[in-house]
């Protein structure tokens, strides 16, 4: 599609068979952003623009910039793939989206140049595949709350909390599960020589240094001496002012995807997955490992685990979702020890959702397939009602 096309207005909508003026579902694949994680997202929101249904779903693609401007954008899948290493990005175009400004507007309008050019008509639901803060962390689901629009995935306080993993691990340990050893750098807060000793003390070596605000694992450093250290909160101070350090847990790396459940039934887990780095240029699951070098990670999907570890790797996912407050889906990583503790290391609310990332690979294996899994994320939104739930 030309980004400057306008979509269907209300009037073209069909059922798909033809029938004018029956309504079809409108849905708003959003993507992009303004975090670290913006290429990333570009590249899930093609995989959706892929399987989604155009005949059952009226599809609009919308783009939001490095800068923040939402705009018009490109509906084909190819336009957003990862190739030969270089990452794709939303551009500015001319064609602008406005969203509705109050729960008594439902027209999404379109602005060229800084004027109203057309309306867009109702939207439905909004599919926001942002990864990152300014998009995954309740920024963008508070927006779309107080433009009374329904969206998949979490909602404000849930993805909000998932994203900051040291708020993640208070919730997930105050509702009884297991999180490792970890220390806070608040922002804005010097770290001293006591500083840096004191956490190698509580926490031995080796480490993990993360930006507590961050995912696809940008910003992360192994430190092995405890001379690096000061690098490492460096180079996550990059991604976030707010640095979280971790203790080394020493057990398999497990996945698990949870999709909520049905007119208020239970969340569903899938089966588990397992990550193992192969390559030893990636001393853990980094961005590279992730998305620009797939053969040195060997993805297991479903992992080769005992079926009672199974059984309470999938009872610690849901326990998880249900912690944070999580709606739509979530991926839940855990660890995995030799006596078969299961150790939460992180939820994420809006997990990686190209055809070959773990959540939609997770989901196949386990009988439900990626169109198929589109299908039931858009129905889980649908079916939520907007507001206070």
């Amino acid at each position: 599609m030309d980004a400057t096309r306008i979509p269907l207005t209300d009037a073209d909508r069909t059922d798909g068979a033809g029938g004018p003026g029956a309504h079809r579902p409108r849905v708003m694949v959003l993507f992009g952003g303004r975090s670290g994680e913006h290429a990333i997202s570009c590249a899930t929101a093609g995989g959706v623009l892929r399987a989604i249904d155009r005949d059952r779903y009226d599809v609009v693609a919308v783009g939001i910039t490095r800068a923040g401007q939402w705009v018009l954008a490109d509906d084909d899948p190819d336009r957003w793939a990862i190739r030969d290493g270089v990452l794709p990005q939303v551009e500015d175009t001319s064609t602008h989206v406005l969203l509705p400004q109050g729960t008594t507007d439902r027209d999404v309008q379109l602005l060229r140049d800084g004027r109203l050019a057309a309306p867009l008509g109702a939207v439905d639901v909004v599919f926001p595949l942002l990864h990152g803060p300014f998009g995954e962390d309740g920024t963008v689901q508070g927006l779309l709350e107080l433009a009374d629009v329904r969206y998949v995935g979490s909602g404000v306080l849930a993805s909000a909390v998932g994203m900051d993993k040291h708020m993640m691990k208070l919730v997930l340990a105050g509702s009884g599960l297991t999180v490792g050893p970890f220390r806070v750098l608040p922002a804005g807060r010097p770290v001293d020589a006591g500083t840096l000793d004191a956490v190698v003390a509580d926490l031995g070596l080796p480490l993990f240094v993360k930006p507590a605000r961050a995912g696809s694992s940008l910003g992360i450093s192994r430190v092995d001496d405890a001379a690096d250290l000061p690098a490492a909160i460096a180079t996550a101070r990059e991604h976030d002012p707010k640095v979280i350090v971790e203790a080394a847990l020493v057990g398999r790396e497990i996945e698990c995807g949870v999709l909520g459940g049905r007119a208020g039934a239970p969340a569903r887990a899938s089966l588990p997955g397992e990550i193992v780095v192969t390559d030893t240029r990636h001393a853990f699951y980094d961005f590279e490992a992730k998305y620009l070098d797939e053969a040195g990670v060997t993805l297991a999907c479903p992992a080769d685990l005992a079926p009672d570890v199974v059984a309470r790797v999938q009872d610690v996912a849901v326990r998880a979702f249900d912690a944070v407050g999580c709606e739509g889906l979530a991926r839940v990583d855990v660890f995995v020890t030799a006596d078969g503790e299961v150790v939460v290391n992180e939820i994420n609310t809006m997990p990686g959702f190209t055809p070959y990332s773990m959540y939609p690979r997770l989901w196949d294996v386990s009988g439900v397939d990626y169109a198929a899994l589109v299908d039931e994320l858009v129905g889980l939104a649908l079916e939520r009602p907007t507001g206070l739930r």
